[in-house]
C-alpha cells in the first residue's frame, strides 16, 4: 500500500536533506507522486509541454537546468534561449543551455515551492508517464523571481489533485543486434556524413546502439578497459581540450560544450565541478565503454560511450569538431591512448 500525502509530507520534514529520488525510493513511490504529495502545500501542478513552458523562461534570465538518468547527472546554469519547437523533438540552443527535448515524455510537471536556509527554493520539475524525472529548473540567486506568479497564473492547471495517474516503467531494451547484417552495417557506417544518421541506420538493420557497437568491433566500435572514463576526465582537464558531454533519458538530452577543469573522485562517483557545469557519473553503474569513431561531413567524430548492465546508454562524450585542428587532434590523441579492455572480440555479445 503507497503512503498517503500525508504520509509523504511527514516522511519529508524528517528527512528534508534526503534528494528526492532517495526519499521517493525509501518510500516505493516515483518522484512525480513525492511532487503531487505537495499539492496545495508549495506544490501546483502546471501544464508540462515544452511549448508550453520554455518559451517562458528566457524572462528569468540564468538558470539551473537538471537532466538525469539512473546512473549520470548533468547541471548547467545559463539562459533558456532560441527554443524550437518541433512535434517529435524540439531544441533549445544557446551558449550555456543546450538541450534536445522530446515532448511526448512531457507528461506531469509541477512548479515547487520549498524552504530553504537562504529563503524560497523555487522549481520547475517534468516526468515522464511513469513518474520518472525527465528535467528540473531551478531558479538561481540571480534569476528574476518577478517571472514566477506570471508563469504559474498562465500555467495552472485546473485539476490541482495529488492523484496521478502513472503508467508502468518501460523495461530497458537489451542490446539489439542482427549478425547476418554486419555487411550491411559496416557498409552503412562507411557512408555516415553526419552522426545523427546513426540510429536512423540501426533502426532500418532492426539494431540498437549497443547492439551495433558490439556487432561492428574495431576500427569502429572497441571495448575499454574499466576506469577508462575516469582517465578521460582527468587527461581532458590537464590539456583543458574542449568536450562535448551529453547526458540524458527517454525526455531530454542535455549538452555541455567547452573544456573541463574540475575533476573529483569521491566514493563510487566521478564529477566534475565546475561554474555553470556540473556532472557526476556513477562508476560503479559503468558495465561498458566504447571508443566509437563515425564520419560526418567535417571529419571522423571520436567519442566515449558509457552504458549500464541493461545496455542503457548513461553518457557520452565527444570532441568539438568546431573548435579547430590542435583541439581535435588532441581530444583524438588523448581516446586513441585510452587502454582497450582484455579480451575484446569483434562480436563480442552479438549472438
Amino acid at each position: 500500500m503507497k503512503p498517503t500525502p500525508e504520509m509523504i509530507r511527514a516522511a519529508r520534514a524528517d528527512a528534508p536533506k534526503t534528494r528526492a529520488r532517495d526519499l521517493a525510493a525509501s518510500l516505493g513511490i516515483t518522484e512525480a507522486e513525492l511532487c503531487a504529495a505537495f499539492v496545495g502545500a508549495g506544490a501546483t501542478r502546471i501544464a508540462a509541454h515544452p511549448d508550453a513552458l520554455i518559451p517562458r523562461l528566457a524572462a528569468f534570465g540564468p538558470l539551473m537546468a537538471l537532466t538525469r538518468n539512473e546512473s549520470c547527472v548533468i547541471e548547467k546554469v545559463g539562459v533558456y534561449d532560441g527554443y524550437r519547437p518541433g512535434p517529435h523533438a524540439a531544441l533549445v540552443v544557446h551558449e550555456e543551455i543546450d538541450l534536445r527535448i522530446f515532448p511526448r515524455h512531457w507528461v506531469h510537471g509541477f512548479a515547487l515551492e520549498e524552504e530553504g536556509p537562504a529563503g524560497p527554493k523555487r522549481s520547475l520539475q517534468i516526468f515522464d508517464a511513469a513518474g520518472e524525472a525527465v528535467h528540473k529548473i531551478y531558479l538561481r540567486p540571480e534569476s528574476d523571481a518577478g517571472a514566477w506568479a506570471p508563469l504559474l497564473a498562465d500555467l495552472r492547471l485546473a485539476d490541482q489533485g495529488a492523484a496521478l495517474d502513472l503508467a508502468p516503467r518501460a523495461a530497458p531494451e537489451a542490446p539489439r543486434a542482427a549478425p547476418e547484417r554486419r555487411a550491411e552495417l559496416i557498409a552503412g557506417w562507411e557512408a555516415l556524413t553526419d552522426t545523427h544518421q546513426f540510429l536512423r541506420l540501426c533502426a532500418r538493420l532492426k539494431m540498437n546502439r549497443l547492439g551495433a557497437y558490439r556487432l561492428a568491433g574495431a576500427p569502429y566500435a572497441r571495448r575499454l578497459a574499466p576506469g577508462a572514463v575516469e582517465r578521460l576526465l582527468a587527461q581532458a582537464a590537464e590539456i583543458a581540450v574542449p568536450i562535448m558531454v551529453f547526458v540524458g533519458n527517454q525526455g531530454m538530452i542535455e549538452i555541455h560544450t567547452g573544456p573541463i577543469k574540475r575533476v573529483v573522485e569521491m566514493g563510487p562517483w566521478i564529477n566534475v565541478l565546475d561554474p555553470g557545469f556540473d556532472f557526476h557519473l556513477r562508476t560503479d553503474h559503468i558495465a561498458e565503454v566504447y571508443r566509437v569513431v563515425k564520419n560526418t561531413a567535417r571529419g571522423p567524430a571520436h567519442s566515449v560511450e558509457v552504458f549500464d548492465a541493461d545496455g542503457g546508454l548513461i553518457a557520452q562524450i565527444f570532441g568539438v569538431l568546431k573548435a579547430g585542428e590542435g583541439a581535435v587532434s588532441a581530444w583524438n590523441a588523448l581516446v586513441a591512448g585510452l587502454p582497450e579492455a582484455e579480451g575484446a572480440a569483434v562480436l563480442e555479445g552479438a549472438q
